[in-house]
């Protein structure tokens, strides 16, 4: 074998190799990417049956919104149904968003920039809907009451002495479960992210 041919053979094997290396990052970006889509496959199922709740119970309110006879449980039933139909879409949009991430195409800098933004938008909106559903504790039953019991609590005070404790604590510490579960997740699928750096 001469000089010629040798340096033929390692020309190929050199191109071989390369082509190698590229499939192998191919499918590592690949592989990431589906890890990294399906940590958020259960917060989305999650999300998505409260949302189908939240839709059930907005229809239902709507529909018998003309049952709410005074203007305080009309303000309040308005109010139960806007966030009933706002947060559930604000919420599913954002996590669409942040699975849909493009891993392969992306440079490593661009989809940390793009991750870190989706996801503080994503915990800022789990923040917001923490106090917000602090909120609708206090607007919600009496519409329901009225609706289903011809009852306004609003003129019944004992009722809120029962109510608003057990429910404050209920919701303290879901809210904390929830917030916690959406820490841990986002924060595992960065991790993920983080890997493709090395």
């Amino acid at each position: 074998m001469d000089l010629e041919e040798i340096q033929t053979v390692w020309s190929e094997m050199t191109d071989q190799l390369e082509k190698q290396k590229k499939l192998t990052t191919e499918l590592i970006m690949k592989m990431t990417q589906e890890r990294y889509r399906t940590k958020f496959d259960k917060i989305t199922f999650y999300e998505t049956i409260g949302a189908v709740v939240c839709f059930v119970m907005a229809l239902y309110l709507l529909v018998n919104i003309n049952k709410l006879d005074t203007w305080y449980l009309m303000a309040c039933g308005i109010f139960t149904i806007a966030l009933l139909l706002i947060l559930p879409v604000i919420t599913l949009r954002l996590l669409g968003k942040i699975q849909r991430m493009n891993i392969v195409k992306n440079s490593f800098k661009e989809t940390i920039v793009s991750y870190t933004k989706t996801k503080n938008q994503l915990l800022l909106m789990q923040r917001v809907g923490i106090y917000l559903s602090f909120v609708l504790m206090f607007t919600c039953l009496p519409v329901f009451s009225k609706i289903m019991n011809n009852k306004d609590l609003f003129l019944q005070g004992k009722i809120w002495l029962t109510y608003i404790p057990v429910m404050v604590i209920f919701l303290f510490l879901f809210t904390r479960w929830g917030y916690k579960c959406y820490k841990n997740i986002t924060n595992s699928a960065e991790n993920i992210l983080k890997e493709l750096e090395t």
